[in-house]
């Protein structure tokens, strides 16, 4: 055991079940450990590093602000952050944008905005959130009550009231679960931790389609759907909806924290002074890496994502392993059995592999080089033969 590791072991509350390395660095879509060992890194720090590690544009971005100011409040002003404003509201057809940290933050963001929407119109019994089984929100007390597992559902009780949950792409279940005191329908496009599983594009409509008949407000988490991660820019522009609320995170901050809520026309002046807020929200170091993910996420990196899902998928098919592929661009979902272990086998190979359920999640940088991916690939196929 390394002195890094047992430091850790020492000192750090034991919330996660760490594999047996210590990464020291990264580039490109490459890791190396302690002892210089290298990994092909098909987790992107769960669907954090879009841009991979050491991305040039972005370091330069991030370390111009630094030397600029790091921080003040946002009881003033600061250039970064308005610009990604209008790059994201120019890009998606929201309205307003309100910054955070992450995405848990985010969706509380979005759940606080979805109940004030509601009072301010004078329907004082709507504060029921719906939400589906297998879905994932985050890991506060608010966002874990929204998420659809029970298995999540112990040790902090009571949490807050005011969610329900239906089954996926059973509408007649959903549409029996609203009533007077829904306010709000809340979704993930592909269930991340749920699976890796996307929801039916019909059911996608007909979900918005009532909500619209009923003035409930549509939410879209799309903490890890967004940001290329699935083929375009948000996973919700594939589905030929637009939501009330969207969230994002991880991919927009390529490593730093931040995370973002936007409103659409309904919502844009929901939220007042006062009624909501973040003290490292809208950071400028975390808004200018940010914008410039956003610029290289552009159409010809959104075609190489489906060009890379499409060798993953061909790739995987012959496997003998294999029973299933899920999942959108570059948020793939392989059901396999002993999953666990087949990651663990990846890993020692030098392959970074994630965990959804009982399946291998696999969630590579958006510009992995074809040469990491093929090699990657290469590991990956050998141990699912």
């Amino acid at each position: 055991m390394t002195m890094i590791k047992e430091i850790d072991k020492t000192y750090i509350a034991s919330t996660y079940a760490r594999k047996d390395v210590v990464f020291v660095k990264g580039k490109g879509s490459t890791l190396y450990d302690e002892n210089g060992s290298e990994y092909i890194d098909f987790g992107s720090g769960i669907a954090v590093n879009g841009l991979g590690h050491g991305n040039e544009k972005w370091l330069e971005a991030i370390t111009t602000q630094l030397n600029k100011i790091a921080h003040t409040s946002n009881l003033y002003y600061n250039e970064p952050s308005a610009l990604l404003a209008k790059e994201l509201i120019s890009r998606t057809g929201f309205s307003k944008v309100f910054f955070c940290n992450s995405g848990a933050e985010a969706n509380e963001c979005a759940i606080k905005t979805a109940r004030k929407y509601s009072s301010d119109k004078g329907y004082t019994d709507r504060n029921e959130i719906i939400t589906l089984n297998k879905s994932f929100h985050g890991r506060t007390l608010a966002t874990l009550a929204a998420t659809g597992q029970e298995s999540l559902h112990k040790y902090f009780q009571p949490y807050p009231a005011g969610f329900m949950y239906a089954e996926p792409d059973n509408f007649s279940d959903l549409e029996k679960k609203v009533s007077g005191k829904t306010c709000a329908v809340m979704l993930e496009l592909v269930q991340g931790e749920g699976g890796v599983v996307p929801l039916d594009v019909e059911y996608v409509k007909r979900v918005e389609k009532l909500c619209r008949e009923k003035d409930i407000l549509l939410i879209d988490d799309e903490v890890q759907t967004g940001n290329g991660r699935t083929g375009t820019l948000y996973a919700y522009m594939q589905y030929g909806i637009m939501p009330d609320i969207m969230t994002t995170a991880k991919g927009l901050g390529n490593g730093l924290p931040i995370g973002c809520a936007l409103f659409g026309e309904k919502t844009a002046n929901t939220l007042g002074k006062g009624d909501h807020g973040s003290t490292f929200g809208a950071n400028p170091v975390a808004c200018a890496g940010a914008l410039e993910v956003l610029k290289q996420i552009d159409a010809k990196l959104l075609e190489e994502v489906k060009e890379k899902e499409k060798i993953i998928k061909d790739a995987l098919k012959v496997c003998r392993k294999v029973k299933k592929i899920t999942g959108l661009g570059l948020m793939m979902g392989i059901e396999c059995d002993n999953a666990g272990v087949l990651i663990e086998e990846c890993l020692n190979k030098g392959l970074v592999v994630l965990a959804a359920k009982e399946k291998i999640r696999l969630l590579p940088a958006l510009n992995i080089s074809y040469e990491e991916l093929n090699k990657g690939l290469k590991i990956l196929t050998e141990v699912l033969k």
